[in-house]
């Protein structure tokens, strides 16, 4: 398959993006390279070749999930400079202005 410039100009369309001459030149043939690399990829034999669930032989590689004590809200405020209640409390960083 093979890509045209009123397809380039169709999926710019539909994607809000605008090119001009030489980008639009650079894109159709970028984008036919990549669709001829596609094709080639089509036509590997992959006949009894089983496909794969996972990129790697390895299952269960990741640690156990084991629960661990950590840093109660109390300690975790103790050193807050400025606290509310059970909350940190910081300065106002946002605005709220109306138009």
């Amino acid at each position: 398959m093979k890509l045209d410039e009123n397809m380039v100009n169709r999926i710019a369309e539909l994607s809000k993006l605008e090119f001009n001459g030489d980008q639009k030149k650079a894109i159709l043939k970028d984008m036919n390279q990549m669709l001829d690399f596609i094709d080639q990829l089509n036509e590997i034999d992959t006949e009894g070749v089983e496909p794969l669930i996972h990129m790697t032989a390895d299952v269960n590689i990741l640690r156990e999930d084991d629960a661990i004590s950590s840093t109660s809200q109390e300690e975790a405020l103790k050193n807050a400079p400025s606290k509310d209640s059970t909350y940190f409390k910081i300065p106002k960083v946002l605005d709220k202005k109306s138009d």
